[in-house]
């Protein structure tokens, strides 16, 4: 993939998942003054309020009602500073408070905003973090019982692991991630395929997608997607890298796939319209709500950048 890598990817953090299965070396963390704790509110995240939003790291005193208020806890890592050295990252779910009571339990630091509005302007390793935390809570609020038997999970590991606390199940349940493919579809030379939903914003067009299926590989996935929206078969895919997009949980993996110049078959209940586009269309293109892409932290506008670029 040309050009900067690819936003949500290179969290800051040491994972340590040597150390989420130690209860006493957790607690010692919870109790150490050089702790950081990033809060998330209903999806929104804990951002600093003045300049370019950065995250909001409470620590010591100042993290302590936030720690005594959240829902859930879930270490997150180690993270290295180069003056204070190491020291432990958790996740503070905060969703269970009233909007006039979130800024008291973070000493009225910050805001909290929605990640799909504030990520383009982050930087990489803010925004990689904050999707963390965003993913990690929303999975835990989503999986509070067991999708065995129904009884009540608890947290474990770090808050890496939810366990059914019914004893003859006590089945594992762990952090889901929705694999899903994303191709740019383009004939080898000079035109490519960029379509719309319904859904999406007034004026933006962008790439195929689509989940992975059970029993199906990334390369049987993006061949049957692109055959059921647009009516082409393709060539074998080429990878071009992969994104972790926290809304909510998916792990979105990046194709260039060639096909024939050749008319579409557009999918009504699949696409509003698609369409070839020729390279010059693109970089003419008014960027207004006419016509634009992909907003330029998702890896959509990446796959159509690397191919304006001619990778």
């Amino acid at each position: 993939m040309v050009g900067d890598p690819i936003p949500y990817t290179g969290c800051p953090l040491d994972r340590a998942g040597d150390r989420r299965t130690q209860p006493a070396w957790l607690a010692a963390r919870l109790t150490d003054p050089a702790t950081a704790f990033v809060a998330v509110w209903r999806d929104s995240s804990h951002v600093t309020d003045t300049g370019e939003p950065r995250p909001v790291r409470l620590q010591g005193e100042a993290a302590s009602l936030a720690l005594e208020l959240a829902e859930e806890v879930v270490f997150l890592g180690l993270e290295t500073d180069s003056e204070e050295g190491e020291h432990a990252v958790f996740a503070l779910d905060l969703s269970g408070l009233a909007d006039t009571e979130v800024l008291d339990a973070v000493g009225n630091q910050g805001t909290f905003q929605d990640l799909r509005r504030i990520g383009p302007q982050l930087d990489r390793a803010d925004g990689a973090l904050l999707a963390y935390a965003r993913a990690v809570l929303r999975w835990h609020r989503g999986h509070r019982f067991c999708g065995r038997c129904g009884a009540p999970t608890a947290a474990k590991d770090g808050g890496h692991v939810r366990i059914c606390t019914r004893a003859d199940c006590g089945v594992s349940h762990h952090p889901r991630t929705d694999p899903a493919v994303i191709m740019l579809v383009h004939d080898g030379r000079e035109h490519c395929v960029l379509g719309r939903q319904p859904r999406h914003p007034a004026g933006m067009h962008t790439v195929l997608a689509g989940f992975v299926e059970p029993g199906e590989s990334l390369e049987e996935a993006v061949a049957r997607e692109v055959a059921e929206e647009i009516g082409l078969t393709v060539e074998p895919p080429r990878y071009m890298g992969s994104q972790p997009w926290p809304f909510p949980a998916q792990l979105m993996v990046g194709f260039h796939v060639q096909a024939p110049y050749a008319p579409l078959s557009v999918h009504p209940d699949e696409l509003e319209r698609a369409r070839w586009y020729h390279r010059d269309e693109l970089l003419r293109a008014p960027n207004d709500e006419t016509f634009h892409l992909p907003r330029r932290d998702s890896i959509a506008r990446r796959l159509i950048d690397a191919w304006l670029a001619g990778a």
